[in-house]
């Protein structure tokens, strides 16, 4: 929650709609470094195609 400045509840909405990826430990929920790297990978993508949009 604080390397992405989200509240639990967004976060708990991307893993529903599988934008972000996680893994279970026990009866813990952990998102891995790569999939924090993926998901900020897809949201520059989105923000650069949204771009594209406007200026169209």
């Amino acid at each position: 929650m604080v390397l992405l400045s989200m509240s639990r509840s967004t976060i708990y909405e991307q893993l529903r709609t599988g934008r972000l990826r996680s893994v279970t430990q026990g009866v813990s929920r952990l998102i891995p470094a790569s999939a924090l790297a993926e998901y900020i990978e897809l949201l520059e993508k989105e923000a650069q195609e949204g771009g594209n949009d406007e200026a169209a």
